[in-house]
């Protein structure tokens, strides 16, 4: 079996010091941007920073706690447009070498600190500021002054449906319109 030596974001548990944090300090240089941007399809990323420790915690379990920082450029999700966001939060992991994953496959409620995972072999920091970042992007990222305009679709002679038809209670004031006005 290969030994996986640590690298700058690739870490090996077992060479980690159980006494001393392990610091880390990654900036966003052009191949880390650019495979981010493509794993997350953005448009762009600049200012990339993820800074924090690895520790022991007790005999068996590891806890990373980190600072992201990033810049990031969505597409509009009305006009397509280039939306700017700038992103700073905190990020922690707690690696658990007694965690267990859900049995129950029809039913699995979310847990109580999802922080929590498994305690790997090695920790990959590439791989967990891209969650983070994925986790912290807009779901819906919207240009300043971008609206979605009503459109109406309908064949010649059919009145169209419009957005305050489909509300619950406009068939009920059509109907008491109707009741009111019985000569319109």
């Amino acid at each position: 079996m290969t030994e996986t030596p640590n690298s700058p974001t690739r870490l090996r548990l077992a060479d980690l010091s159980q006494r001393e944090p392990h610091r880390f300090d990654l900036a966003g240089d052009a191949p880390l941007c650019e495979r981010i941007i493509r794993a997350l399809d953005l448009s762009a990323l600049r200012k990339l920073s993820f800074t924090g420790t690895l520790r022991a915690a007790g005999k068996t379990d590891w806890q990373l706690d980190a600072t992201l920082g990033a810049t990031v450029v969505q597409p509009c999700v009305v006009t397509l447009a280039p939306v700017t966001t700038r992103i700073d939060t905190q990020v922690t992991r707690r690696y658990l070498r007694d965690w267990h994953e859900p049995t129950d496959a029809d039913e699995v409620e979310m847990p109580e600190d999802e922080t929590s995972e498994p305690l790997p072999t090695v920790i990959d920091l590439e791989e967990v500021l891209t969650e983070a970042l994925a986790l912290a992007l807009p779901d819906y990222p919207k240009a300043p002054g971008a609206d979605l305009e009503e459109t109406v679709f309908a064949p010649e002679g059919v009145t169209p449906l419009s957005d305050e038809d489909t509300k619950p209670f406009a068939a009920l004031a059509a109907l008491k319109d109707k009741l009111d006005n019985p000569d319109d």
